[in-house]
C-alpha cells in the first residue's frame, strides 16, 4: 500500500493538458498543419503562411496556459489537498469528507510525462501525479501502477 498528499498547482494541470492535448488526433493534425505551413512559408517565402502556422503551433499551449491558471482557481477541488491511497484493491482518493474509489480494473490507462505520472480513470479524466510531490515514493507508486495494470495499459517512463 502506498499514501501521499498531493496538491495539484496550475503547472501540474498544464502538464497533464498538454500531453493530453497532443496526444489526440486533433492535436497532432493541428500541430502538423501548423508545421507544414511554416515549412512552406520558408521555403516560397510566403509570410501568411508563417504567420497561420504560427497562429497554428501557439494557439494550443497559450489556451492550453490560461484554462490550466483558471481552473485552479475556479475548482474548488485544487484549492485543498489531496490524500491517496493505492493498494491492491485499486485507488481511494480522500479530500475532506468526500471519498472516491476506483478498482484497478477499471483504470484506463497510465503514462509519465517528463514532470507528471498520469493515472487515467477514464478517457477524459485522470488523477496526476506530479513526481516533484511523490519524493522517494515514486517507485512504490510506478510499482503498484505496474503489478495491478495489464501492461499494454502502462506506459510510464522514468
Amino acid at each position: 500500500m502506498v499514501e501521499l498528499d498531493i496538491k495539484i498547482e496550475a503547472g501540474d494541470l498544464y502538464d497533464y493538458m498538454l500531453r493530453h492535448s497532443y496526444n489526440s488526433s486533433s492535436g497532432i493534425l493541428g500541430s502538423t498543419l501548423g508545421a507544414v505551413m511554416v515549412i512552406v512559408a520558408l521555403a516560397k517565402s510566403q509570410w501568411i503562411f508563417l504567420i497561420g502556422g504560427m497562429a497554428l503551433l501557439l494557439y494550443l499551449p497559450w489556451v492550453l496556459f490560461i484554462k490550466s491558471r483558471q481552473q485552479i482557481l475556479n475548482n474548488p477541488g485544487f484549492k485543498e489537498t489531496l490524500h491517496y491511497k493505492l493498494d491492491d484493491e485499486g485507488l481511494t482518493i480522500t479530500q475532506g469528507e468526500a471519498e472516491a474509489k476506483q478498482g484497478w480494473g477499471d483504470m484506463y490507462k497510465a503514462v509519465s510525462t517528463g514532470k507528471s505520472i498520469i493515472l487515467y480513470t477514464s478517457k477524459v479524466n485522470a488523477t496526476i501525479f506530479p513526481k516533484r510531490q511523490l519524493g522517494d515514493q515514486k517507485a512504490a507508486v510506478v510499482e503498484m501502477i505496474c503489478t495491478h495494470m495489464p501492461p499494454q495499459k502502462v506506459k510510464i517512463r522514468g
